[in-house]
């Protein structure tokens, strides 16, 4: 499986939250499965910590080297993701979340993301 995770997915990853499934855990622990985190999820982190609306248990840079030990890939804004979310219709408002989708359309990725409003959208999405 080809899996993209969500903002949200990826802080109670790191937090080792209980709000995360099991079996989406093991999906992201499985070494068979390509899980990917897009820098738009990083940017989202970024912005938060700087308005103290979140605080990180570690910084940006140990963050992105634990999920690079964990086989974990960067997935970088490029201009393809640019023109699925040019048409992207508009029933999710977050700026971050719309990239996300978008970049998971144009990579045919299938997304990690208890955020409702994703079915909404022509996207794969992880079953719990």
């Amino acid at each position: 499986m080809k899996l993209l995770l969500d903002t949200h997915i990826l802080l109670w990853y790191l937090d080792n939250n209980p709000s995360l499934p099991e079996i989406w855990k093991h999906c992201i622990e499985d070494r068979h499965n390509s899980i990917a985190v897009s820098m738009a999820s990083l940017w989202e982190i970024t912005i938060k910590v700087s308005l103290g609306k979140l605080e990180l248990l570690d910084d940006l840079t140990t963050i992105e080297n634990i999920l690079r030990q964990q086989g974990i890939a960067f997935l970088p804004i490029r201009t393809p993701h640019l023109l699925y979310l040019l048409n992207l219709p508009f029933h999710h408002r977050d700026p971050f979340y719309r990239l996300i989708i978008a970049q998971a359309q144009a990579e045919q990725l299938t997304l990690v993301s208890d955020d409702g409003m994703f079915a909404t959208y022509s996207v794969s999405l992880l079953d719990r």
